[in-house]
């Protein structure tokens, strides 16, 4: 039994082998073979006589060619390696063979350079500092104004400007008022200053006099190059006792009324400046009193003058602007024959160079020099003519200073009998320091001299003073100011001297 026993085990045991040896067999018989596109090497199929795995150690470090793992095997593609397959890679923790061990070392990167530090944020320009005791102004729509009312007291040694021992002096009241205009548009531009006043001497009635003057002027932006330009201007002055002109010794000081207009054009052409500008101005005498009561008839001076003004100017430099200008004029007055039987009006021609510049923002201005020659309608009067010109230089040397220096020439008309006309030379200089920001001291000289042509006549006058402000908040400052005042003359008993002080509360807004 127990050798049947036997016999039956082992007789199903060999069966059980044939039976599982079948089964596996099938299994590989239906295995898929591997696509003729994927490499031999990639499947890691061992060579029939490539070394069993468990003749290589465990650890990763044990590889030291892992280049041989794949060498000569078969592949559907091509039976030799890859180029890159038999190059030797060397590395610690080398799990198997894949493609990334072949592919070339990436750099290494040791570092960036250095970044190149920033610089400095720009320093900032110190914005100008608001005068703290300018006035701010009033608001009407886009138009500023800046009133400004003034009021003082003081005494003039001499209030008639008469010669000898005529003079007496008088304390006086003073009272002045004026406006500035300045708009604020995107374009075009209006701006102008008016200013009157009203001297009133205590003990002589007869010196007390009005004085004024203003301008305005309208800037019309037509196009970018081309603009409108509109002007007006008057002027309110008075003639003293002992002028040449007043044929008679009169009392109290007869008005002088000066007011006119013009209109031009300016077209820029690149840097070259076109100016056509035409005038008309208009001056008016008024009739002086006699100590008996007559009157001396003033009427024969009056006048109206008509002209017309071409200027070219070209910018050689943004500071530096030279120009040309010729001018013709004809002047007209009331009556055709004056007092002393002479016909007045004439024609005038004028041509004139100069330029205006900035040397610096210290040092600007505008000079000019010409010549000029008027022809009378009277034959006996002979041609008046000579050299004119105008200068005006401002100059700041420090911020606390402020040096203007001015100068004029011009040709000028007379009722004296033979005589053609005058020639008028003035100068001023003017120097202010602010000591403070709200305390300026300025000193002022000027000189003139007027000569008759044809009579010898020549009077030289010269003035200096000085004058102190004192701005005690935006609205209110204290003035003073003193002032001498010196004539000259070849006419016998016209020499004067006067002397003025005065002090004054100003108010502006």
């Amino acid at each position: 039994m127990s050798r049947r026993a036997t016999l039956l085990l082992t007789g199903t045991a060999a069966a059980s082998l044939v039976l599982a040896a079948s089964i596996v067999s099938a299994q590989q018989t239906r295995r898929a073979p591997l696509r003729p596109t994927v490499p031999a090497y990639v499947a890691q199929q061992p060579a029939p006589d490539q070394p069993s795995a468990s003749s290589f150690s465990a650890t990763p470090d044990s590889v030291r060619d892992p280049a041989a793992l794949i060498q000569d095997q078969p592949s559907a593609i091509s039976r030799s390696a890859p180029p890159n397959a038999s190059r030797p890679v060397r590395a610690s923790g080398v799990r198997g063979v894949t493609q990334r061990q072949f592919r070339a070392p990436q750099p290494t990167v040791t570092g960036l350079p250095p970044s190149t530090p920033l610089p400095p944020p720009p320093r900032r320009n110190a914005a100008t500092e608001e005068d703290p005791y300018a006035p701010l102004g009033l608001r009407l729509g886009s138009v500023v104004l800046k009133p400004a009312i003034t009021n003082g007291v003081g005494y003039d040694t001499n209030p008639q400007r008469t010669a000898g021992s005529t003079r007496k002096g008088s304390p006086f009241s003073r009272h002045d008022a004026e406006v500035e205009i300045q708009s604020d548009w995107n374009v075009h531009e209006l701006k102008g200053r008016l200013r009157g006043g009203y001297s009133e001497y205590f003990r002589d009635r007869d010196a007390s006099r009005p004085d004024g003057e203003g301008n305005l002027d309208l800037r019309l932006d037509a196009s970018r190059d081309t603009r409108i330009l509109l002007e007006t201007r008057a002027r309110l002055d008075t003639q003293r006792p002992g002028s040449p002109d007043l044929t008679a010794a009169v009392t109290g000081r007869p008005l002088i009324y000066q007011y006119g207009a013009s209109a031009g054009v300016t077209h820029d052409i690149n840097r070259l400046q076109m100016t056509l500008r035409g005038s008309v101005d208009r001056s008016d005498y008024e009739d002086g009193k006699l100590s008996n009561g007559g009157i001396v008839s003033q009427r024969d001076r009056n006048q109206t003058q008509y002209g017309l003004r071409l200027r070219a100017a070209y910018e050689v430099t943004p500071g530096f602007k030279p120009f040309v200008q010729g001018e013709v004029d004809t002047r007209e007055f009331d009556q055709a024959i004056d007092s002393s039987g002479y016909r007045r009006s004439s024609d005038g021609a004028t041509g004139r160079v100069g330029s205006t510049f900035e040397i610096s923002r210290q040092l600007t201005g505008e000079v000019s020099v010409g010549y000029q020659n008027r022809k009378y309608e009277d034959g006996r009067l002979r041609n008046l003519k000579g050299f004119i010109g105008d200068a005006a230089i401002l100059w700041s040397p420090t911020p606390l200073t402020t040096v203007t220096l001015r100068g004029t020439s011009e040709l000028g008309d007379t009722t004296i009998a033979g005589s053609s006309g005058t020639t008028v030379r003035r100068v001023s200089l003017e120097v202010a320091h602010a000591l403070r920001r709200n305390l300026i001291v300025t000193g002022v000289t000027n000189f003139g001299r007027t000569e008759y042509d044809g009579q010898g006549l020549r009077e030289d006058f010269s003035s200096y003073g000085a004058r102190i402000e004192y701005k005690l908040t935006r609205t209110f400052a204290v003035r003073a100011s003193f002032t001498q005042e010196r004539l000259n003359s070849t006419a016998q008993g016209s020499d004067y001297t006067a002397n003025v002080a005065q002090v004054g509360l100003r108010v502006q807004f």
